[in-house]
């Protein structure tokens, strides 16, 4: 199969599927799986985290394809440039959804810190006392919108992962990996999505379908990606280090806080040291 087919391939799985899966667990979900819920996003944390430290940043600041290595500020800066595109993502998707809400204050935290909040459910109860559905269902198209801006990046993430391969044939590990870690951690983004679309009116199988949909701009993310690392060694080492910043923002801005906050014990902890571990192995392997 030609490299780009199968990097589309691959991120479909990760972003629609991924995102489709969460959707489905949203309108489905058992309101008692916060300790797996929390579980799931520390471990995909640690993976995320080994492979941007012990893969990505090393690649961006030594690109396979290069005989130099790339002057240190210039990483340096793309980091900043990707984790500050994924803040402002983030604090965007976080002004039109949890306004609504009354007890999230300036003095909440600035990440969800309950199952419900996660996947938004306590907008449903919002609504549902002052019988507003139709506003949660609008409320739901925007998180879908929203997310669907945020899975770009998250897609050039895996699409540069793939450009670090020197032969076009052969697929680089990175890129599958980011790619697996990016479809567990848009599991809870799907939820977020499907669940006011679904209290809102809409039905199971719609909701769940544009939940689905809205993980599409991933695959469009992985070839911008892809083919912005192929131009150049110094534009393979911005992509790198692009992806590594926006992936350090997702784990340290969310992941793990959340899984923290979910559920308050030692455990997300030791799942994070074994997605390290795993992330490492599948490298180094």
């Amino acid at each position: 199969m030609n490299t780009i087919l199968w990097i589309i391939f691959i991120t479909a799985i990760s972003g629609v599927v991924g995102t489709g899966i969460g959707g489905l667990v949203g309108v489905l979900l058992k309101k008692e799986s916060n300790k797996s819920v929390s579980l799931l996003l520390s471990f995909a944390g640690g993976v995320m985290l080994s492979v941007v430290c012990f893969d990505l940043i090393s690649e961006a600041i030594m690109p396979e394809n290069s005989k130099e290595q790339i002057n240190i500020f210039i990483v340096i800066a793309g980091l900043f440039v990707g984790y500050g595109v994924i803040f402002l993502l983030n604090a965007f998707i976080d002004k039109v959804t949890n306004r609504e809400v009354e007890h999230i204050d300036k003095e909440h935290p600035k990440t969800a810190d309950s199952l419900d909040e996660l996947i938004h459910a306590d907008h449903f109860d919002v609504h549902k006392k002052s019988n507003s559905a139709s506003q949660l269902f609008i409320a739901g198209l925007v998180m879908a919108a929203a997310i669907a801006l945020h899975n770009l990046p998250e897609g050039m993430v895996i699409g540069a992962s793939f450009a670090t391969a020197i032969n076009s044939e052969m697929l680089s590990k990175s890129g599958i990996v980011m790619a697996i870690v990016i479809g567990l951690h848009n599991i809870p983004e799907g939820m977020a999505v499907s669940v006011p679309l679904c209290s809102g009116g809409m039905s199971k199988l719609k909701s769940v379908f544009v939940t689905a949909a809205s993980g599409a701009p991933t695959i469009l993310g992985a070839v911008i990606g892809y083919y912005i690392g192929m131009v150049s060694p110094l534009a393979l080492s911005l992509a790198l280090s692009f992806a590594s910043g926006a992936m350090l923002y997702v784990v340290f801005g969310e992941l793990l806080p959340e899984s923290i906050l979910i559920w308050r014990s030692k455990l997300p902890a030791f799942a994070t040291l074994v997605g390290m571990i795993v992330g490492l192995l599948i490298i180094c392997l």
